[in-house]
């Protein structure tokens, strides 16, 4: 301050017309110091000030991923609509330890064994696994093609046309995991259907004289999938249809072979938007348990509804019907319970999409009846769309995002259906539409009916003369064997029913509905 007056003095007494200014006025050295204060002042509100729209920076931030993982969080998590955000945190930390758990899983499974038994596995270079699946992403722009290594879960190889249906940039799948860009809820699902003894080889599903018996009957599934952000910074995901083969693939940097599963994965659209799904073509299957649980979904509803098969599967029937037509279940569930397993139409009824929007359709209802317990095992549903949603994107995500909620009327509903299906079927009928895979992807019906049962103009004095026209019985070994080779056929159906032989001591009516139990039960498992 001293050097800095000293210097200023001179120029004070050079002109003294500024001298003759500063009368009154404070003194050079006061100005000097008041000017210093201030430039530390202004530094320290400067930095102040950035650091404080560091922190709201962070605090946006952070409240932007809270609200994105609390729209993951399960609708039976919520209290009233609302999510807390230790339970969200709780659920993501226990979706990290999922992953963590099912990639040691896939770890312990290739170390054990260096060869899944009973597969001829081809090996591939990096260059022939781009020209064998060419073929199929230059013919469908909604393709691509993926490597992922059973042993790290990385990458190996991904088409160039990934980048551009994703929406990012090719340097993010770099030495990337696959699971990373998939929706926390769906990587058990990837990894229950890449689980190496499940996968067909991609050689014996390729080759010349290959057929669908020899691929396995290769199993399908849905994921979503994200590689880029929207405008506002958000995640965007779309839902792909995967369809995995196992290969080997070598490894240039580590001059090793090393197993993949190869993964064909197209995108699925609305099938509301162009190019639209016929309208005589929007049908799907629908099976639930009892309690009015979905215990399958067919792929088909899909791109009807904006689910994938594992939103649905486990979850309340009614929690997806509109609230008015809640209790039209149990009036149709009555007349399950009448009908015996035969199928029959039903007024149609309201349910929601994945966009919030409500489609109608119109449903025709039949049931499995276990023919020993004779009680009813399963629900089928078959449904057709009558009236689409407005938006007809049925993949985007709702205007509201507080999720479903668990009305009392659900839960009050589901329990008088299960009271009144835990009674028995009296009037045995052969089982309607029968059983599906576990995809849903096969709809088999069983033509047990007339045209004008079908139609739902059935009356009970017609069931009754109906299954007094018995059919050749059959031996309870011979039911035995067919139930044998369903479940060999798709291990995911169980009959879970005891079975005794009947009684010879029985009443000839009742050794009379048992035979038609086991004709009928026969008639769904050779479907």
């Amino acid at each position: 301050m001293a050097k800095v007056k000293k210097g200023l003095e001179p120029l004070v007494s050079t002109f003294p017309s500024c001298s003759a200014s500063f009368a009154g006025k404070p003194s050079v050295t006061s100005m000097v110091r008041s000017c210093h204060f201030d430039t530390r002042v202004s530094v320290s509100f400067g930095s102040c000030s950035s650091e404080q729209s560091a922190k709201a920076k962070t605090q946006k931030e952070l409240f932007k991923t809270l609200k994105e993982l609390k729209m993951h969080l399960p609708s039976e998590k919520r209290s009233k609509g609302k999510s807390s955000t230790v339970n969200t945190l709780k659920y993501a930390l226990r979706c990290i330890k999922q992953v963590k758990a099912n990639e040691e899983y896939y770890q312990m499974l290739m170390i054990n064994d260096s060869q899944p038994p009973g597969f001829d596995v081809t090996s591939y270079t990096i260059e022939e696994i781009n020209s064998i699946t060419s073929e199929y992403t230059l013919k469908n722009t909604d393709i691509f093609a993926v490597a992922v290594s059973l042993i790290t879960g990385k990458i190996v190889y991904i088409s160039d046309q990934a980048a551009s249906i994703l929406n990012c940039k090719r340097e993010v799948f770099d030495n990337a995991k696959f699971v990373e860009f998939l929706t926390p809820q769906d990587v058990s699902v990837f990894y229950s259907f890449t689980t190496p003894y499940r996968l067909p080889s991609w050689s014996m599903c390729t080759g010349a004289e290959s057929s669908p018996t020899e691929c396995m009957q290769e199993k399908s599934f849905f994921c979503r999938i994200s590689g880029g952000k929207d405008r506002k910074g958000d995640l965007q995901y779309y839902p792909f249809r995967m369809t995995p083969y196992l290969m080997k693939v070598q490894d240039t940097e580590l001059a090793e072979e090393q197993f993949c599963c190869l993964l064909l994965a197209e995108r699925v659209h609305s099938g509301y938007e162009a190019p639209r799904i016929p309208s005589d073509k929007r049908i799907f299957t629908t099976t639930h348990t009892p309690n009015c649980v979905f215990q399958d979904v067919d792929e088909r509803a899909v791109p009807l509804l904006g689910y994938l098969p594992q939103d649905l599967i486990g979850t309340p029937v009614l929690l997806n019907l509109h609230p008015n037509d809640r209790p039209l279940m149990l009036a149709i569930h009555r007349k399950i319970l009448q009908y015996a397993g035969q199928p029959f139409d039903h007024s149609s009824i309201r349910f929601c999409a994945r966009n919030g929007e409500y489609i109608t359709i119109d449903t025709s209802w039949s049931s499995f009846v276990n023919p020993w317990s004779r009680k009813v095992s399963f629900v089928i549903g078959r449904h057709k769309v009558r009236m689409g949603p407005v938006n007809e994107d049925v993949f985007a995500a709702p205007a509201f995002h507080g999720g479903k909620i668990m009305d009392s009327d659900i839960q009050e509903i589901s329990e008088q259906i299960h009271r009144l299906l835990l009674q028995p079927v009296h009037n045995m009928g052969s089982s309607g539409y029968g059983s599906h895979g576990s995809n849903g992807s096969h709809e088999q019906l069983v033509s047990i009916s007339s045209s004008s049962e079908s139609n739902g103009n059935i009356t009970a004095g017609n069931t009754a003369e109906d299954t007094g026209r018995t059919k050749p019985a059959r031996t309870f070994q011979e039911v035995c064997k067919g139930v044998h080779m369903l479940r060999n056929q798709d291990p995911q159906i169980g009959l879970h029913s005891p079975s005794p032989t009947p009684s010879p001591s029985l009443p000839k009516h009742e050794q009379k509905k048992t035979s038609e139990s086991e004709s009928s039960w026969q008639l769904l498992i050779s479907k």
